[in-house]
């Protein structure tokens, strides 16, 4: 099959390219290009090679991007709550209008396949005593995650017999990948035992996060392309399994077991009102081939060996390529980019 990679050269892309390759698709990869200063560490054995990749804003696509290709993997957006809290506006233009966009011209274009990475912070806060699942009600808390609802909302319209979109509602992700994110919690709490020794919360770190290893997502993502179209037209996935459930509390526990001195401490209830837990049931049932392979442990263990082989110290741990906020700001800073985030250069 051929697929467009949007968002190849992210945290999530440059390891999904290669693994979608080794499956026997042609993979042609899509990407501006915001983060590609960020390179952590080389791992043949994660990244073997990438795909031709078209350098050019998702704004920007055409119709002779598509033509050919028959599945569209959906990763290029502003991601995080942070970054897209800078710039509400702008993060529904890229987020919300021009992923819609993107799935009207494939759909225009004869793609048969458009897998959507949304995310399960469309659940926002919950005091459910059960575990939500995709029937469950959204309530979206940030920019972010309105787009996400919209973009879900606006493409399962366009469903039909010749178009199949598939929403995977990722879990927060974490793991090891070359082009590293430090702004998320598992990696971000590996990052501070790593270079501090120690973990200082500014909260009580009682709210729940569902977690999903980085290659797990990748993993849901080639099962979605190669599963029957009738278990994945117009469906909605969580990813990620029940063991990966987490008070914040308890990832910073589960770091810290990996760094014997680390100090680890925990503050007053935070402003951070966002808590829920996620069942991920129907992915396990009704996805053919997909199982999670990795855990919070197994995670905190390969970030603990990567950070260690490489001698990982402050000064990378807080660079600005591994942050998304970070590096935005710099682009901007620089004048490499206008305010609408469009390459100047």
């Amino acid at each position: 099959m051929k697929v467009l990679l949007t968002g190849v050269e992210g945290y999530i892309g440059c390891l999904m390219a290669p693994l979608l390759q080794s499956r026997g698709h042609e993979v042609v990869g899509f990407d501006t290009g915001y983060y590609r200063d960020g390179w952590l560490f080389s791992d043949r054995t994660l990244v073997p090679g990438f795909p031709r990749t078209v350098n050019r804003d998702i704004r920007e696509i055409q119709m002779a991007d598509l033509q050919g290709v028959e599945a569209v993997v959906h990763l290029a957006e502003l991601s995080n709550d942070p970054l897209g809290q800078n710039n509400p506006e702008l993060t529904h233009q890229i987020n919300h209008r021009a992923s819609v966009r993107l799935a009207q011209l494939a759909r225009d274009a004869g793609v048969k396949r458009f897998v959507y990475t949304s995310s399960c912070s469309v659940y926002g806060v919950s005091d459910s005593a059960l575990p939500l699942d995709e029937s469950s009600p959204t309530n979206p808390q940030t920019a972010y995650a309105v787009c996400k609802t919209l973009v879900e909302r606006d493409v399962v319209a366009m469903a039909s017999p010749e178009f199949s979109p598939t929403f995977l509602r990722n879990a927060t992700a974490y793991g090891a990948s070359p082009r590293m994110r430090f702004d998320i919690v598992l990696n971000n709490l590996c990052g501070i035992a790593a270079t501090t020794g120690k973990i200082v919360m500014t909260s009580d770190g009682t709210p729940w996060r569902p977690l999903v290893h980085v290659l797990d997502i990748c993993e849901a993502v080639a099962c979605a392309l190669d599963a029957p179209r009738d278990a994945i037209h117009a469906e909605v996935f969580n990813v990620g399994h029940e063991a990966d459930n987490y008070q914040v509390r308890e990832i910073a526990q589960i770091v810290a077991a990996f760094y014997p001195a680390c100090e680890l401490s925990f503050g007053p209830p935070g402003g951070d009102n966002r808590s829920y837990r996620v069942s991920f049931a129907k992915i396990h049932d009704r996805l053919p081939g997909f199982r999670c392979a990795w855990d919070a442990q197994k995670g905190a263990a390969q970030l603990h060996n990567v950070f260690t082989r490489i001698a990982l110290d402050a000064a990378v741990f807080n660079s600005r390529p591994f942050t998304r906020l970070k590096q935005i700001q710099y682009l901007l800073a620089t004048g490499q980019v206008d305010q609408q985030l469009f390459w100047r250069y």
